[in-house]
């Protein structure tokens, strides 16, 4: 069915997904500074603020980073391969290594976690036609729109700057624009335009973007982020964190108390006031008042203990591991059970199952990333492409031992091939190439060693057919 969103021209489809990146990016922003620990402290009155001047730093408690590296960590490509194979598909993953995925992907995988999505970008490659270029990009500078009705993305908008390294300014800004059939390039024009400096006609029926969507819904394609139960947890374990070490101020150095002065009394050796925090934090205090004249007195109040603060962020973390998936020594907290092998393994039993349930929607995204790079690289679809898998390291963290024994007596038993066998032990697609041919090199030596040995070997007598009778024997000697 058309709609109105057809009619648009290349620069009006442009401006239409500029303003709406410019819409999310203050919320992306936002999650992608929870996650570098450059979040603004909150829950502080700001008189305490006002008060402390200087003298207050932030403590960070990097809970969002736990959270998204302990699922990324267990999202790790070895390949890609077609169902009915055992082997992996060397040209797919020569052209995923010729781009750097291997490297790239996991970044992806970050930024999905974190900003609610990642992308992949693929284009031509005018020096080498059997390798098109795929590229991972950041939802900071690239924008995606999805159909209503198909929910597929129908455009897509990269934006970046060029900038003087050594002054930050400004040189140039750009745009890339994917639609079905084109890819468009602009530079900025007037204030809020784009003019057009080269396009693509690839002529492929879709735009050439893959979505790397996180916890995508039915009426959210785009996906949400992975911090949206955390960060709450977080800014309030951050606040306690900070209050804990203010309170280690006074908690060094008790807090003092006057009778009979004024603030006039408090100076310095030049004669200036000294501040609040000068007043309070003061080491040792001298005064010619005394206590029969003058009125004056001075004491300490009680230290103060920080057990309170030490509870309440250990219930926090409690609460994040609960949220997060995570085993409760991620957070240097300490189990009920037995640090068994069995008890691990429970612990991380809902962790290992969030980080695969991560790789299926993943397992899609790369599944039409390898059908476009085909259709690029042949210039037709390929049907071989559309049930391509992707291949995913285990996420679960058996011991080496425990793993392997469970292999060989599966093996042994005849239920469980060489290549699996090795597959569930976690060697990747080349290094179970290389066993392969070390097996058949083997079997080579083997098969020269024995035809060597058979003509080496000294002949074997052949049987007389007529042997001679026997002789009679002598008779004995008397």
């Amino acid at each position: 069915m058309a709609s109105a969103m057809d009619d648009l021209s290349d620069q009006d489809w442009a401006a239409y997904l500029s303003r709406a990146h410019d819409a999310e990016l203050p919320q992306l922003q936002e999650l992608n500074a929870y996650y570098e620990g450059e979040q603004p402290l909150k829950y502080l009155h700001p008189e305490l603020e006002k008060e402390l001047g200087e003298q207050m730093t932030q403590l960070i408690i990097n809970w969002p980073r736990l959270v998204v590296d302990s699922v990324e960590e267990r999202m790790d490509v070895e390949g890609f391969r077609h169902p009915e194979t055992e082997e992996g598909d060397k040209e797919l993953w020569r052209i995923w290594r010729a781009n750097g995925l291997h490297v790239t992907s996991q970044q992806a995988h970050v930024d999905g976690l974190v900003m609610k999505r990642g992308f992949l970008a693929l284009g031509t490659n005018e020096t080498d036609a059997t390798t098109p270029r795929v590229t991972a990009e950041s939802p900071l500078q690239m924008y995606a729109d999805f159909d209503p009705a198909t929910r597929e993305v129908r455009a897509a908008l990269k934006r970046y700057n060029d900038v003087d390294p050594l002054t930050g300014t400004l040189l140039a800004r750009h745009a890339t624009l994917y639609r079905p059939g084109k890819t468009v390039f602009f530079d900025s024009g007037a204030p809020g335009t784009w003019k057009e400096t080269d396009r693509d006609e690839h002529g492929i029926e879709e735009p050439l973007v893959v979505v790397l969507p996180n916890r995508a819904r039915l009426l959210l394609p785009g996906g949400v982020t992975e911090l949206a139960d955390v960060l709450p947890i977080s800014d309030a374990a951050c606040k306690i964190g900070t209050d804990m070490m203010v309170g280690s101020e006074f908690h060094a150095m008790p807090r003092r108390w006057a009778l009979g002065f004024d603030k006039d009394d408090f100076v310095d050796r030049d004669g200036k006031p000294l501040s609040v925090w000068s007043r309070l934090a003061g080491r040792i205090w001298a005064t010619a008042r005394t206590r029969k004249e003058d009125g004056a007195e001075v004491g300490q109040f009680p230290e103060s203990d920080l057990k309170n603060f030490h509870s309440t962020i250990e219930l926090l973390a409690r609460i994040v591991a609960s949220l997060g998936a995570l085993p409760p020594n991620y957070l240097g907290l300490l189990a009920d059970d037995a640090a068994s092998a069995d008890a691990i393994r429970s612990r991380e039993a809902r962790l290992v199952k969030r980080a695969e349930r991560k790789q299926l929607p993943l397992d899609g995204g790369y599944g039409r990333m390898n059908r476009l790079v085909g259709r690029l690289r042949d210039g037709g679809w390929d049907p071989a492409l559309a049930q391509i898998e992707t291949m995913w390291r285990d996420p679960a963290t058996p011991t080496y031992a425990q793993k392997a024994d469970a292999v060989v007596k599966l093996h042994s038993a005849g239920l469980l091939p060489t290549e699996q066998a090795w597959e569930d032990l976690g060697y990747t697609d080349a290094q179970r190439q290389r066993m392969r041919q070390m097996m058949d090199d083997q079997a080579t030596r083997l098969s020269m060693a024995d035809l060597h040995a058979l003509t080496m070997a000294p002949p074997t007598p052949t049987p007389d057919p007529n042997p001679p009778a026997p002789q009679p024997a002598l008779p004995a000697a008397a």
